[in-house]
């Protein structure tokens, strides 16, 4: 079992909370390792709401990783187009990805499995995953299902060849009709388990448009030039405009309920790997995303 060993650098913060925003830890997982005795401060084992103080220990016993595996789930898929080399899917808001501890199966990648063969590069638990959307994001994704299509649809990825456009309902009225957002991305300093903008971090250039103003709100597309991890949120929220709905980088208290920050996957283009064909594929706006704008229209919410 292994040990994780934490200084404590500032008081009166709780110990679930701190763990959490200094480490690789989730707060509600902090919390259970708490309630089970696996975390001690100064030597003592510790309730997850103690105070701490500057210059207090933690130390966690960290149970054994769990064993992850990709296995095939007969789970409905909105599949674009398919062929021999690849399949574009419409992921809906709210499915994971790929399997990750807590999200075991039920995934994107499982469903896939069930439906046809991946390619092996990223391993078992991400087979065919060239690029990535949130869990809370719906929209299109390709997937590669042999490696030499996974090898050159990365390549496109990489070298800046490929579309990948979205639409974001964000708050606050953009002034500019379009506009570019060039600032690196990396880890949040004090959150690890959140990017932001860093001197430092990692190039990442996003293009905006206004589709539709509402005032208080902001009807955006994006276009991607790079591909940093959660790049819309991070670069759009540094902009003082996050996306509605996003619990992590918005501050602003919403209007109405939504499961997730409103953002959509609406375009994705490449080059097909094998024939170099052109290929464009586009998803109109999901039910959940337009009610929300139809609300805006009708509540005159401006």
């Amino acid at each position: 079992m292994e040990k994780l060993r934490i200084d404590v650098g500032e008081s009166a913060v709780r110990l679930d909370k701190y763990i959490a925003d200094n480490s690789e830890i989730s707060r509600s997982f902090a919390a259970k390792l708490a309630e089970d005795g696996a975390v001690t401060v100064n030597g003592r084992a510790a309730d997850k709401k103690l105070k701490l103080r500057q210059g207090d220990v933690i130390e966690i016993d960290l149970p054994e990783p769990e064993r992850l595996e990709a296995v095939p789930q007969d789970i409905p898929l909105d599949i674009v187009y398919e062929d021999d080399s690849l399949i574009v899917i419409n992921k809906p808001q709210g499915m994971v990805v790929h399997p990750a501890p807590g999200n075991p199966d039920g995934t994107l990648v499982n469903g896939l499995l069930f439906h046809c063969s991946l390619s092996s590069i990223n391993g078992v638990i991400r087979p065919g995953i060239v690029h990535r959307i949130d869990k809370d994001t719906s929209g299109l994704l390709v997937v590669a299902k042999t490696n030499s299509a996974h090898e050159k649809l990365s390549a496109q990825l990489k070298e800046h060849k490929a579309l990948r456009q979205y639409y974001a309902l964000v708050h606050g009225n953009i002034k500019e009709d379009t506009g570019t957002i060039d600032k690196p991305i990396g880890r949040h300093p004090a959150d690890r388990k959140k990017m932001a903008v860093v001197a430092g971090g990692r190039e990442a250039v996003t293009h905006y448009r206004v589709i539709e103003r509402f005032g208080q709100y902001t009807l955006t597309e994006c276009t991607l030039e790079t591909g940093r991890t959660h790049q819309i949120r991070v670069h759009l929220a540094s902009i003082g405009h996050s996306i509605a709905g996003d619990a992590v980088y918005g501050s602003v208290r919403e209007k109405f309920k939504t499961n997730g920050q409103l953002l959509h996957a609406a375009a994705i283009g490449f080059r097909h790997p094998e024939t170099g064909e052109l290929m464009e594929f586009r998803s109109e706006l999901p039910e959940y995303f337009v009610n929300v704008l139809d609300r805006l229209r009708k509540c005159n919410i401006y």
